[in-house]
């Protein structure tokens, strides 16, 4: 005897996986874009503050990557200036947005562990808030692609 299935529900009885179309994925995309459009601001000021002075973040012990923190200072604001316009974008349901979103969040990820020696604790804080970034743009599917 097998079960019969429950009235609106597919064959099987079994509800389906939750899609890049839920209200889920559809918040993770609107936090996603809010939190790339604040990590790009933030980063413009550390990127401004490395630039203005040298000696401002104080390396924390030995590390392989020796990295001149002036040209870091360049590397985060053109960072931040461009994620936070993709931040503004993915807002404003851009469509070129979420691609530039992913490809920025994952170039912060690579920043921020080379930026580990400066300030390990808020380049980890930075790279847990990237990887759900590309998470929740990767794993929305706006309604414009359904069409």
């Amino acid at each position: 005897m097998t079960a019969q299935p429950h009235p609106g529900t597919p064959s099987g009885g079994h509800t389906p996986p939750p899609t890049g179309h839920s209200a889920l994925a559809a918040g993770g995309a609107t936090f996603a874009g809010v939190l790339l459009l604040l990590n790009g601001i933030l980063a413009i000021f550390q990127g401004i503050s490395a630039i203005a002075k040298d000696d401002v973040y104080a390396r924390v012990g030995d590390y392989v990557y020796k990295v001149n923190l002036t040209g870091w200072g360049w590397i985060l604001l053109i960072l931040g200036v461009i994620a936070a316009v993709a931040g503004g974008g993915i807002l404003s349901r851009a469509a070129w947005a979420r691609a530039v979103g992913i490809a920025l969040a994952s170039l912060s990820l690579i920043a921020q562990f080379l930026f580990l020696p400066y300030q390990p604790l808020w380049s980890i804080i930075v790279m847990a808030i990237d990887v759900f970034v590309i998470w929740a743009l990767a794993s929305h599917q706006p309604e414009t692609a359904r069409r």
